[in-house]
């Protein structure tokens, strides 16, 4: 069992709210979580189709029967369930609780917005960050390239799982499972191309015309087909910090995955040491950190305010971190050894923004931490917790 940063928060919501949303990818350890921290609720899986049914003919009975409260999976299954949970939220002597958990965060959210609006706490539970991860006694420590190569999903670790098998076998499931119930794939083999073209553009900035173009689809099927990987937590877009300092900027988002472990096999890539070589390790780092970065602050039930710096003259600065009126500025470097040089773009960042900067920051792919000459060295397994100081 790994322990999750976002316990607490989850369980102060439950007590507080009269329902709890808990989102995320498939796989990303919400239903053990939620049975762990409500041990006491019964529990609904809307994906089988016998608990579907049950629900489907009597949902005022079926949603009173358990007078402790329910945990309810893949809640967007049964659509008219929002309405009835209306219906008992509103309830003026219900106590009992309700915790719904899904995979399909667009459905979930455009029901909730219909129905429960003001009524359900929203909360997002990604796959492990590396803190999580070390959490568990029965694993030990991984190098970085390793654990990029592996991934951050739960699964293979609890059960000991051949890691290559159990990501193509994601794969292909997400594609025949969720794809198909939100869009109308015609061509799979046209929709694996797209995936496969954008891990190529994974930590790039996301021109959907070229996307489209290779791929030989539409530019509206594109957008379309970008927007359920991103409400299926598979893919984000990053987006580029607003404030000028009086230059040009790149006004593009930038695209990343998830999880590495799956833009690794996306790419082909064989190994810890394939991936260490590999042309796009930089860009693999950097999602890595990035989606750390996220992920510190779901636990705590806030959205990352987390964009890059670009301008048009090629200066770039990979995550700004907005803290109040204040920027903080990381850049994200996948070399294990430390070197001046890394330090350059982020100096001339810095006389850019000027007196806004609160601090400035390299997360690299060494072992060791340590200041030098105003600037933060922080190594990658190190994230999450120099987050908490900053």
């Amino acid at each position: 069992m790994f322990k999750r940063l976002i316990t607490s928060t989850l369980t102060q919501n439950a007590q507080q709210f009269p329902a709890t949303l808990l989102t995320g990818p498939r796989q990303s350890g919400k239903t053990t979580l939620l049975k762990s921290l409500f041990p006491q609720y019964g529990y609904a899986n809307l994906e089988s189709p016998d608990t579907l049914l049950r629900l489907q003919g009597d949902p005022r009975g079926f949603l009173f029967a358990n007078k402790q409260g329910w945990i309810i999976d893949e809640a967007q299954q049964f659509p008219q369930l929002f309405s009835y949970l209306q219906e008992c939220l509103d309830e003026p002597h219900r106590q009992y609780p309700f915790i719904l958990s899904g995979s399909q965060n667009f459905l979930l959210n455009e029901q909730i917005s219909q129905t429960l609006a003001g009524r359900v706490a929203v909360l997002e539970l990604l796959p492990l960050s590396y803190a999580e991860y070390l959490t568990n006694p029965d694993v030990k420590p991984l190098p970085l390239w390793q654990f990029l190569y592996q991934g951050s999903y739960p699964r293979p670790y609890q059960e000991h799982l051949d890691v290559t098998i159990w990501y193509n076998s994601y794969i292909r499931t997400y594609l025949e499972r969720d794809v198909r119930t939100l869009i109308n794939v015609r061509d799979l083999t046209k929709f694996q191309l797209f995936l496969k073209l954008c891990a190529g553009r994974h930590g790039q900035l996301l021109n959907l015309s070229s996307l489209a173009q290779d791929c030989g689809i539409s530019q509206t099927t594109a957008t379309e087909w970008l927007s359920v990987l991103e409400n299926s937590y598979i893919i984000y877009r990053l987006s580029p910090h607003y404030k000028n300092f009086n230059k040009r900027l790149v006004k593009t988002n930038k695209l990343y995955f998830y999880d590495t472990a799956i833009v690794s096999h996306l790419l082909g890539i064989e190994s810890p040491d394939h991936l260490q070589i590999h042309a796009q390790r930089g860009f693999i780092f950097e999602g890595f950190v990035l989606t750390e970065i996220i992920k510190f602050y779901l636990a705590q039930g806030k959205k990352a305010p987390i964009y890059f710096w670009r301008d048009q003259t090629g200066t770039e600065i990979d995550v700004i971190l907005e803290k109040g009126e204040e920027l903080i500025a990381i850049e994200l470097k996948s070399t294990a050894t430390f070197t001046v040089d890394l330090l350059t773009e982020i100096r001339r960042w810095r006389k850019i923004a000027g007196n806004g900067v609160k601090k400035a920051i390299i997360i690299y792919g060494g072992t060791e931490s340590f200041e030098y000459d105003g600037f933060s060295i922080v190594s990658w397994d190190k994230c999450a917790e120099f987050l908490t100081h900053i």
